[in-house]
């Protein structure tokens, strides 16, 4: 089944992983207007208070919706995430950036569609 869903509808939705561990929520989402895409969602994970918070890029290839529960699931455990390609709050990656980008669609097993969005980018006017 193919859904779109809105922005407003995916940030602040909960992030569990399969064995149903919250792992946190989706605080953004970051598009490419020239490829017209998104290029991966900003997971929140850890911290207590806002405290020692870190962002994780995460494509939205490599999670699964659990419509009945009304959240996004990664198969990823938490030690996992913790080592993922991830950013301090107050220090994102710079947009222009495609090696991190790169970096984590290979840490997500999900390289292919990295390359497959590349290859078949629209053609966007200015």
């Amino acid at each position: 089944m193919n859904t779109l869903l809105s922005t407003s509808s995916i940030q602040n939705t909960t992030v569990a992983n399969t064995e149903g561990t919250t792992l946190g929520d989706i605080k953004d989402l970051m598009i490419d207007p020239q490829m017209g895409s998104v290029e991966y969602a900003v997971l929140d994970f850890g911290g207590f208070l806002g405290i020692g918070d870190k962002l994780f890029a995460v494509p939205l290839q490599a999670f699964t919706i659990d419509r009945d529960k009304e959240q996004f699931v990664l198969d990823v455990t938490k030690e996992r995430l913790e080592n993922a390609p991830g950013f301090d709050k107050n220090d994102w990656p710079s947009t222009a950036d495609a090696t991190f980008t790169e970096g984590v669609y290979d840490y997500y097993g999900q390289r292919d569609t990295y390359l497959r969005t590349r290859v078949n980018a629209p053609a966007l006017s200015n």
